[in-house]
């Protein structure tokens, strides 16, 4: 694939983003004239379609919009900031350390206590995994060094999430941890929103503004420290950035894998391979996969829901082991 001029490719996705968010708030599990419960909702009256359009249909498809952004846009930047095509969020121990702050609120029995219990705890979870990083790798420690750390947490994060799963008091309990790590949108509210959205725009900023410095890098560290990039103040704000919005993406839909990692692969080669051009073509692109997935599970219909997380590793799995063939066929 050729690259593309940059404005019109962000155009297209920005495009296929909207189409799909109106798409996400149009299809539902039952009929609802959309007209008249917008109609319904704007002039406050709270009929039972305007309250399924403001606490279900437009919760669950804004989430879908920024949830995918954040993986998309995350999954491109850690791949910039690695130089490697199979780096994605979770490379830090972001991700499984948010999970394991929800697990702990589901295991304690908080969650039933306060309908905000869930997401404060995961991202309470990636706060500590920031922590736990520094305190690891230190704040002028090497790239190689910030990634074992971020293994490591990973590692440890699991292992305690699956000592929860195996004391859990109850199958039940076992259960509902197991379909919440699987990740889904369903039954979110704006409540969630507005706990998560502000965070995750917070983080968006501060990886955005590393667009350049990812430029200045695929000429390796000591290059771009000479033309002016100041290379751990690029890594604390791409740890901060990934810290906030993945932790809060994870917080409030679960585990979602495999969209930071292919979409980048995707949309790489329209940006001409400049990874300060893919941050937000992939955030958009992230955006659009994770709501087509969630647009496909509700057309499927199935009893029990199938859950994101399962939809989207289902559709990256084979791509990543097209990725692999491809790498081993165009190696030595």
């Amino acid at each position: 694939m050729r690259a593309c001029p940059h404005a019109a490719l962000l155009v297209l996705l920005g495009s296929l983003t909207a189409l799909l968010l109106a798409a996400s708030i149009a299809v539902g599990y039952a009929p609802l004239d959309i007209a008249q419960a917008a109609r319904d909702w704007l002039h406050g009256d709270m009929s039972l379609p305007a309250l399924v359009l403001s606490e279900l249909r437009i919760p669950r498809a804004v989430l879908g919009l920024t949830v995918g952004f954040t993986l998309g846009l995350t999954g491109a930047a850690m791949q910039g900031f690695l130089r490697n095509p199979l780096a994605d969020p979770g490379v830090i121990g972001v991700s499984a350390m948010a999970a394991l702050g929800s697990v702990i609120v589901f295991y304690s029995g908080l969650a039933g206590a306060f309908l905000l219990a869930l997401p404060l705890g995961g991202i309470t979870g990636a706060a500590v995994a920031v922590i736990l990083l520094y305190a690891l790798a230190g704040r002028g420690g090497s790239t190689t060094t910030l990634v074992l750390a971020g293994v490591a947490i990973s590692a440890f994060a699991g292992a305690l999430t699956s000592l929860a799963l195996n004391l859990s008091p109850s199958p039940y309990a076992a259960m509902e941890i197991m379909f919440w790590l699987m990740g889904s949108l369903a039954e979110r509210s704006m409540l969630h929103l507005e706990l998560a959205v502000p965070l995750m725009f917070l983080g968006w900023c501060l990886v955005l503004s590393t667009a350049k410095d990812l430029d200045a890098l695929v000429l390796g560290e000591d290059t771009a420290s000479s033309l002016g990039v100041h290379i751990p103040g690029l890594r604390l704000r791409l740890v901060a950035g990934t810290a906030l919005s993945v932790g809060s993406a994870v917080a409030v839909a679960g585990a979602v894998g495999f969209v930071g990692l292919i979409v980048p692969h995707l949309l790489r080669p329209l940006t001409g391979h400049r990874p300060g051009r893919l941050l937000l073509a992939s955030g958009l692109g992230g955006a659009s996969l994770t709501m087509a997935a969630d647009i496909a599970i509700r057309l499927l219909a199935t009893r029990p829901e199938l859950k994101l997380g399962v939809v989207t590793a289902l559709i990256g799995a084979p791509f990543l082991f097209g990725l692999i063939y491809r790498l081993r066929r165009e190696g030595p």
